[in-house]
C-alpha cells in the first residue's frame, strides 16, 4: 500500500509467492540481495554486512548512467523471518533518509500454497519530507525495487522469468476494475504514450477474446488478440496476448521478431482504503518459448517498465478526471 493521506509514513505492502523463509533469505543473504535490490537498471556491490542490532550493510549502488551511490544501512531490530528495523539512506557524509520497519508474515494463497506478505513503513521526519520522497521515489522508479524481487522469487522458487509491476491508484477498486474491463475506457489509457488503440471487435469477457490495433506516433499499426480466461470482478483479470497480422493471424512483434508469441497476464486488484486501489500486474512467456525468446523477454523489462508507467500514468489521469 502507497499511504496517500498527509502522513510522515509512507507504506507499502506487497504479497509474494513464496515462504517467508524464502523472502528472508532473498532480503538478508549478501549474494541473494545484489539480484534485485534498486530500481530497474541499477546494480549493487555488497562490501560488508552484519546482520545484527547495531550491525551495519555497506554496499554501493550503480546506476545505469555510470554514476555509484554509496550507502551504509544500520540495523536496529532483526527478528529472523518476521522483522528488521534499519536507517536507511545514510553514509559517512550524511544522514540517513528515513527509518524503516519491515515485516514479514506468511500467509495461505487460495490453492493451499505458502506466500508472504510484506509490510513496509519508512518513517521522515516530517510530512512535506515524506512527500518529497514519495515524488523522489516515483521519478526514480524505486517502488520497482519490490517487483525485481517479487521476480528473483518467481525465478528462484518456481523456476519462472516473469515480469511484474505494481501501481496505486486514488480510486475504489470497482471504479479502478471498470476501466479494464470497458472496452471503451481500455482503448483510451492502455496504448503507450504517443499511440492510439482501437478495438476491432469482440468481448471482455471469460472465453471471449478481443481484436485490436494500435496505431504508433509514427504511423505503425500493429495488431493484436487479447483472450480472457478469468474475469473476477473487481479483484482478478487473467489473460492472454498475442500479436496478429491485420487478418487476426498470429504474428510476431515487427520490431522484436524474438519476442515471445503468447504472453500471459494476470491483474489483481487490492483495496489499501476506502477510496484507494493498487493493481498487480505479472506478466510472463506461454508455452513453448526458445532460448532467445526469453533472453529478449529479459533483456526488456527495463523497456516494459516505461511502457506499462506511460500507461498507468494515463489511466491516473483518467481516474482524476
Amino acid at each position: 500500500m502507497v499511504a496517500r493521506s498527509k502522513s510522515n509514513q509512507i507504506e507499502i505492502t506487497r504479497i509474494y509467492d513464496a515462504p517467508v523463509a524464502a523472502v528472508w533469505d532473498a532480503w538478508t543473504d549478501i549474494e541473494q540481495v545484489q539480484q534485485w535490490w534498486g530500481p530497474r537498471g541499477f546494480t549493487l556491490t555488497s562490501h560488508s554486512k552484519e546482520l545484527k542490532p547495531g550491525g551495519i550493510w555497506h554496499y554501493t549502488m550503480h546506476g545505469p548512467d555510470g554514476v555509484d551511490y554509496p550507502n551504509k544501512t544500520l540495523y536496529h531490530e532483526v527478528e529472523e523471518h518476521a522483522k528488521l528495523v534499519y536507517d536507511h539512506g545514510g553514509y559517512d557524509d550524511r544522514p540517513p533518509m528515513f527509518r524503516v520497519t519491515v515485516l514479514f508474515n506468511e500467509i495461505t494463497s487460495a490453492d493451499g500454497k505458502p506466500q508472504t506478505q510484506m509490510n513496509m513503513t519508512m518513517t521522515l521526519p516530517t510530512v512535506e519530507a515524506a512527500e518529497q520522497a514519495r515524488k523522489f521515489i516515483k521519478q526514480a522508479g524505486g517502488n520497482a525495487t519490490w517487483d525485481r524481487l517479487a521476480e528473483y522469487l518467481a525465478k528462484t522458487s518456481a523456476g519462472k522469468e516473469q515480469f511484474v509491476i505494481h501501481r496505486s491508484f486514488d480510486a475504489p477498486r470497482k471504479v479502478v476494475f471498470q476501466m479494464w474491463n470497458d472496452p471503451e475506457h481500455l482503448s483510451r489509457w492502455m496504448p503507450p504514450t504517443g499511440s492510439t488503440m482501437q478495438i476491432l471487435r469482440g468481448t471482455i469477457a471469460a472465453g471471449q477474446s478481443t481484436f485490436f490495433c494500435m496505431t504508433t506516433g509514427g504511423g505503425d499499426r500493429l495488431h493484436g488478440r487479447i483472450e480472457y480466461e478469468t474475469i473476477r470482478p473487481p479483484e482478478l483479470l487473467v489473460y492472454r496476448q498475442q500479436f496478429c497480422d491485420e487478418n487476426e493471424r498470429v504474428s510476431r512483434h515487427p520490431m522484436v521478431p524474438v519476442w515471445p508469441e503468447t504472453m500471459h497476464t494476470t491483474v489483481r486488484f487490492a483495496e489499501e482504503g476506502p477510496d484507494q486501489t493498487r493493481v498487480s500486474v505479472t506478466w510472463q512467456p506461454l508455452g513453448a518459448v526458445t532460448t532467445e525468446e526469453l533472453a529478449a523477454f529479459v533483456a526488456l523489462r527495463s523497456s516494459m517498465t516505461q511502457g506499462w508507467t506511460g500507461s498507468f500514468d494515463k489511466l491516473e489521469e483518467m481516474l482524476a478526471g
